[in-house]
């Protein structure tokens, strides 16, 4: 699978589904509660654009502070209004410009942070399953930053839309979406998961 052309395609998809919003729908809670719609989206352009040497050294600035860097990036893309925040990220919608990580992050950041805007704003998209299906097995062993490998710990997660299942233990089932989304700690996703592992999960969002 060519990581960039999905990610590319998921950008110019997310542009497209954001196009017609209201000010008030810019103004919504992401998924990621911390950040807007507008926020999330700012994050999004901002990745977008920097590189692994700018990335350290805007963290040093940042007084090696993860959050404070993001906010500042965040603060610049947002623009002067919701139409300029979305045309920013237009402009970044082929960009192969990253921070320091593996491709398959990009990747997980072009579904699920996409996934954190669409939601809250009740838009539904069909996500290509392989390339869900490659941030699920990206994320299952990962204990940075995130942290999935120690919430979904002891359980089996097993997809109903695609062939894909991890671990033994009480079992968590549901849409390939759902288990990446819960895995990386966005619990809104658990309503979509059914089994005896649901509970162990939501007590560790």
């Amino acid at each position: 699978m060519d990581n960039w052309a999905v990610i590319h395609a998921e950008r110019r998809a997310l542009a497209t589904d954001l196009a017609g919003l209201t000010d008030e729908q810019w103004s919504v809670p992401s998924l990621c509660t911390e950040w807007t719609v507008r926020d999330a989206l700012a994050h999004l352009t901002a990745t977008a654009k920097i590189t692994p040497p700018v990335f350290f050294a805007k963290l040093a600035a940042a007084g090696f502070s993860l959050t404070r860097l993001q906010a500042k990036d965040i603060a610049v893309e947002r623009g002067e209004s919701p139409a300029d925040t979305l045309a920013r990220f237009e402009a970044v919608i082929t960009s192969v410009k990253h921070p320091p990580g593996p491709l398959d992050t990009w990747l997980g950041e072009a579904i699920l942070h996409a996934e954190d805007i669409r939601r809250p704003l009740g838009i539904s998209r069909d996500y290509p399953a392989d390339a869900v299906v490659r941030v699920a097995d990206f994320y299952k062993n990962s204990s940075l930053l995130v942290g999935a490998k120690r919430r979904i710990a002891g359980l089996t997660l097993r997809a109903t839309d695609a062939q894909w299942s991890h671990g033994a233990g009480p079992e968590a089932a549901g849409p390939i979406l759902a288990i990446a989304m819960v895995m990386t700690g966005r619990s809104a996703a658990l309503a979509d998961l059914a089994g005896d592992g649901v509970e162990i999960l939501r007590s560790r969002a």
